[in-house]
């Protein structure tokens, strides 16, 4: 549900993740949009945790970024277990 605290920490993980696999392929927002065939207002959405991405989402993200979607799954179900702040 949108209002639960877990969904948004789910977002929150999922654009910490996405934010520092971008800036590690060293790409702008925009590259990776343009790569992903996303808007880059979009792939900011992400990153900040108020948009969360659809299955197709995360394999054409992880495509770009050159991991698999179980890899960057994996990253943020690590970044939840952590908590740290990575912005």
């Amino acid at each position: 549900m949108l209002g639960d605290p877990e969904y948004s920490e789910l977002a929150i993980a999922f654009g910490r993740t996405l934010r520092r696999l971008r800036r590690g392929a060293d790409l702008t927002q925009e590259t990776l949009a343009f790569e992903a065939n996303l808007q880059r207002n979009y792939i900011s959405m992400l990153e900040l945790g108020r948009n969360q991405p659809t299955i197709t989402t995360l394999f054409k993200l992880a495509s770009v970024l050159n991991i698999t979607p179980e890899e960057m799954i994996s990253i943020v179900k690590s970044e939840l277990k952590v908590g740290t702040t990575i912005i």
